[in-house]
């Protein structure tokens, strides 16, 4: 399952929200077994067609907090069977309190249905908890701790034929220059827009990843490199375009290389992340602000060197 593109800190306050949550739904169900254990009057919260928006597990689902998650898959399907679990629960306790033992059927159903909701969440709570280990502090971008992992998910489809899948990587030319006349904390900030600029205006299923730096890959599923490159190219005017602040108030524009190849199905990922390497470099040696596909004639292209 695909986590959304928010930023950490919202995506921390959602996690953190979701786990209060989980906790409040661990009290509840243990009230209610003891609701229909004992014999106890029922909460009446419980016994209405709403009772899934009254509980509060119900009252964080429904809030702006998990709304932050909503494009999570996982989180649609925690909606369904909290819905669905509080059904069988009102069930089970209008047997209760109309003195008809609850058949063994219905509390199946609901011991069922609470065991789903319970692996749902753990699922989305386990995939928030990577992807905020996997995330670049600065950007908000996923570092390279998760890269391989995912570009080899990618390379998998390429092999089978499923998919192409280009990568990119790219760097922002003459950045030194930038930290040197503007500062570091500016450098920063440039780099933080150009990661939020690239993440707003590709699909929610493209990649960015901080490779280390200035330099950063992008991962673009489903892409043929010529459509590729034409993306690439894209971004590259309008990243070049964008106006950037420095703390005294002047304003200056950064540019970008790129170096753009195709997943191979016949080599490792590396060698591919390599092969966009070569042509960053060939980008960045022919005059920078440029896009470059890689071709075989680039074998010969010496390793890059450390750029700025």
């Amino acid at each position: 399952m695909a986590i959304p593109n928010i930023p950490p800190e919202q995506m921390r306050s959602a996690l953190k929200e979701l786990q209060q949550a989980v906790y409040n739904h661990e009290q509840w169900a243990e009230n209610l077994h003891a609701t229909l254990i004992c014999h106890l009057p029922p909460d009446l919260r419980d016994t209405g067609t709403d009772a899934h928006r009254n509980c509060r597990f119900g009252q964080w689902f429904y809030s702006a907090g998990a709304a932050a998650l909503a494009d999570h898959p996982g989180v649609a399907e925690i909606g369904h069977e909290h819905e669905r679990m509080h059904q069988y629960a009102r069930t089970l306790l209008t047997s209760s309190t109309g003195g008809v033992p609850i058949s063994i059927g219905d509390y199946e159903r609901f011991v069922s249905t609470m065991k789903r909701l319970r692996l749902e969440i753990e699922t989305v709570q386990s995939e928030l908890q990577d992807a905020l280990y996997n995330l670049d502090p600065l950007t908000g971008t996923p570092s390279r701790i998760g890269m391989l992992s995912k570009l080899r998910e990618q390379h998998e489809f390429v092999v089978r034929k499923v998919r192409p899948c280009t990568v990119a990587m790219f760097d922002l030319d003459h950045f030194k220059a930038v930290n040197d006349q503007y500062g570091h904390l500016t450098g920063d900030k440039v780099l933080v827009d150009i990661a939020h600029y690239i993440v707003a205006h590709l699909r929610p299923y493209d990649k960015v990843f901080r490779y280390g730096g200035e330099e950063f890959l992008i991962c673009l599923p489903d892409t043929d490199a010529q459509t590729g490159r034409d993306i690439i190219d894209r971004l590259r005017a309008e990243l070049g375009s964008l106006m950037h602040a420095a703390a005294d108030g002047r304003t200056f524009q950064v540019t970008i290389s790129f170096g753009v190849t195709l997943l191979d199905p016949d080599i490792p990922v590396e060698q591919s992340i390599d092969r966009a390497d070569k042509a960053l470099y060939v980008a960045k040696a022919t005059g920078r602000n440029r896009t470059v596909i890689w071709d075989a004639s680039m074998n010969g292209t010496p390793e890059p060197a450390a750029t700025t």
